[in-house]
């Protein structure tokens, strides 16, 4: 098991920046893929962003393509989501998620929650027109 923690959210006016962090504390980290979803008021959770066990394959839907991005550091066990050009939709808590596989040919990117076992707390991510 691994423990996750996000940080970064706050609140901010449409057109800005922000870099959310997760911490991964526990196992190794090298065998988890891990993603980004979020979860607005109302709404189911939603995926955002993927990255592949060994981090060689991303993935986004195409509400976030090219405004967002995720990227990781092995070296401290963090993985990183950065938003950019951010609309007031994309208001929501943000969470990151981890799936545990041995595989090190597993190249999978889920974007359906359920194959992820370890979840964060969650950051709140508050957009303005």
């Amino acid at each position: 098991q691994v423990t996750l923690v996000e940080s970064g959210g706050g609140a901010l006016q449409a057109g800005g920046s922000l870099r959310l962090s997760c911490e991964v504390f526990g196992r190794t980290f090298s065998n988890y893929a891990v993603s980004w979803f979020r979860q607005a008021p109302g709404k189911e959770r939603e995926f955002v962003a993927g990255l592949s066990r060994s981090g060689g394959r991303t993935s986004y839907p195409d509400s976030v393509k090219g405004r967002f991005t995720i990227a990781r550091n092995s070296a401290i066990n963090a993985v990183y989501l950065q938003l950019n050009s951010l609309e007031p939709d994309d208001t929501a808590v943000y969470y990151c998620a981890a799936r545990f596989t041995l595989d090190n040919s597993d190249t999978n990117i889920y974007t359906s929650p359920s194959p992820y076992t370890n979840w964060g707390q969650g950051t709140q991510v508050t957009v303005s027109s």
